[in-house]
């Protein structure tokens, strides 16, 4: 039966069936993709691709810009899967908007010199040493960015042509002086006003809260009065750090470990070197040759430096003789080190020298022999290394044998922490939603909340905490979820209805209080009087005021002198209510013609961003934008 299933297999009847399959494929598009690349397009705009190493790097340098501005709290939110494609989809925007104005902007003939393109460069901080441009940072930096030198150059003018549209429509924006003078004005102007603050707490006595409204709340409000799980943790737990204070080094170790190991305490060679590069370009025999002709010319007695200065590709060292700074181990790659190394003398030139930036000629200029730190000044370091080393010794074998025991005795840590020559430890009860460090972390909680744990009362495996840190829990109590009795939480709920009464009667009488206010001064400073309240006068609020909460000071800025709308009652949290009262308006007339010209370049701002934002979208709504599924991956 098989050997005809093999002769069918090989027949015309199944040539013909496998042409037909193919055939669909074709004709149902697959076939692209046995005879084309994959794209590496996250999106393409107008043909012009933006690929996903472009994606990656813009996506990883404004993530890093968030990090270093807003520090670990925005970690929570780039672990949110959600917020994290959201974050992904908005540089992907950013990205095709630049380069639709970008393309707009060479359909319009602009265009960026290379000599503003070498100023820019020469400008980068990130090259920079000590406020000056360094060769050597340049290049480094470049490769761990991906970039060759004429691929980074290129981008900087892309950059830099899109930049010159961006300006010119910021540069069509204006602001009128009285406009930026109105506004400085109204943002300088303060007012001297009067406040109250209503204690909701004198009103409390005249609350009553009955057995009926309490059972209303906690009927409405049945969730809030559940519990969360909880439970205590025995563990017991392994450091390094522990174990390393009670090992003796002994002075002879040291001196074996300092001899044994005398490569870590001698700083590397390192040699000052300059280079004539020839880049590959499109045509990698035009750069041998290229490179040929330099080191001919410099057989021929001419001085490394011109050479460097009229054919180099690396223009900016070219400029200096070709100088790239001093050089050690780990710099400039493999072959270019190794063949800067291996010139005998200060002044010897190598042969041509081929990387991945191009072919090179390098001279080395200057030689400075390695150093050795003697063992006084680093005895201290090699013995805490060496207890180290024999601490993660006992450390590994003990995270073996704590394995072991809570495996093999499960239903307790004893034994556990009998060989460790420790104690078992217990924390206080946790919940899901808090725990004190190091249980906080997401694997530990569920772990401690596991039904394995919970309910089969056994050891965990070994958690490591740290590379130096481990430990192995149990769970020690448990209360599981549970809504609370309403006896349990009665106090509670006429606590809460009581201040919201109290705030709803502090209200009442502020209503009152104002509306007397307005029809007579008198009755209303009587009510004052009978709560032993008084007024609080301020002078000069700002807008910017910081020791008033904020309900008062953009109420009394909404006020105006009108009798009707002088006088307003202000929500404050949920235990005070305040009254505001508008004294006086102290308006600026004279305005500093330099505070004027700033409120101008704010509002030329302002518009132009909103203009650029609107221009883009005009372009967009124009292009044939279009974007891949993996860009949001």
């Amino acid at each position: 039966m098989l050997e005809r299933i093999r002769e069918g297999a090989q027949g015309p009847w199944a040539m013909a069936i496998i042409v037909i399959i193919v055939l669909s494929f074709v004709l149902a598009g697959v076939g692209s993709y046995l005879t084309a690349p994959p794209s590496d397009a996250a999106a393409s705009v107008n043909g012009e691709e933006i690929t996903n190493n472009e994606l990656e790097r813009a996506y990883q340098n404004q993530r890093q810009q968030m990090e270093s501005q807003f520090g670990e709290g925005i970690a929570s939110l780039f672990a949110d899967p959600t917020y994290l494609a959201q974050f992904r989809d908005q540089v992907l925007q950013r990205l095709i908007g630049d380069l639709l104005i970008k393309q707009n902007a060479e359909s319009m003939g602009l265009r960026v010199s290379d000599e503003q393109v070498k100023e820019t460069i020469l400008s980068f901080p990130q090259f920079q040493v000590g406020g000056q441009f360094n060769n050597d940072r340049y290049l480094v930096t470049l490769r761990q960015s991906g970039y060759q030198a004429s691929d980074f150059r290129e981008y900087i003018r892309r950059e830099m042509t899109r930049d010159q549209l961006s300006r010119a429509l910021g540069g069509s924006g204006f602001a009128l002086e009285n406009a930026a003078k109105s506004l400085a004005q109204l943002e300088q102007q303060t007012r001297d006003a009067n406040f109250l603050t209503v204690d909701a707490n004198l009103f409390k006595e005249q609350v009553e809260i009955t057995d009926e409204e309490v059972q209303i709340y906690y009927d409405a409000n049945l969730p809030d009065f559940d519990t969360e799980e909880r439970v205590s943790l025995a563990y017991v737990e392994l450091k390094v750090a522990d174990l390393m204070k009670g090992i003796e080094i002994t002075p002879e170790q040291v001196s074996q470990y300092y001899q044994d190991n005398i490569l870590a305490y001698q700083t590397q060679e390192t040699r000052r070197v300059s280079h004539i590069l020839a880049e590959f370009g499109e045509d990698k025999e035009a750069a041998l040759t290229k490179i040929q002709e330099a080191s001919d010319r410099l057989k021929n007695g001419e001085a490394f430096a011109d050479v460097a200065l009229q054919t180099s590709d690396d223009t900016f060292s070219a400029e200096s003789g070709g100088d790239l700074g001093e050089i050690g181990d780990g710099v400039m790659g493999e072959d270019f080190e190794k063949a800067a190394f291996s010139l005998a003398s200060e002044g010897d030139v190598s042969e041509i020298v081929e990387t991945e930036f191009g072919y090179h000629l390098i001279k080395v200029t200057k030689i400075s022999a390695l150093t050795t730190q003697p063992l006084e000044e680093v005895s201290a370091e090699i013995e805490e290394n060496l207890q180290r080393d024999s601490a993660l010794d006992e450390f590994y074998r003990l995270q073996s044998t704590m394995a072991e025991l809570a495996f093999e005795i499960s239903d307790s840590l004893e034994d556990v922490a009998a060989e460790l020559g420790t104690n078992v430890q217990t924390t206080g009860l946790l919940s899901k939603s808090f725990a004190p460090t190091p249980f906080d972390r997401p694997d530990i909680i569920t772990l401690a909340f596991s039904e394995e744990l919970v309910d089969q009362q056994v050891n965990s495996d070994v958690v490591e905490i740290s590379d130096e840190h481990i430990m192995v829990i149990r769970v020690a109590e448990h209360e599981p979820q549970r809504t609370r009795a309403l006896d349990e939480v009665k106090p509670q709920i006429t606590s809460i209805l009581t201040t919201e009464k109290a705030q709803q009667a502090a209200r009442t009488w502020a209503d009152g209080f104002v509306e007397t206010f307005t029809s007579d001064g008198a009755a209303a400073q009587d009510l004052l009087v009978e709560q032993g309240l008084s007024w609080n006068e301020r002078l000069a609020v700002s807008r910017t005021t910081a020791d008033l909460p904020s309900g008062l000071t953009d109420t009394l800025f909404a006020m105006s002198k009108d009798p009707s709308n002088s006088i307003d009652v202000v929500e404050l949290g949920t235990s005070s209510i305040g009254i505001v009262k508008l004294v006086e308006i102290n308006r600026v007339d004279d305005v500093a013609q330099e505070t004027i010209t700033q409120y101008q370049q704010r509002l030329v701002s302002t518009s132009t961003n909103a203009e650029l934002e609107a221009f883009v979208e005009a372009l967009r709504a124009e292009a044939d934008v279009r974007v891949t599924l993996s860009a949001s991956n």
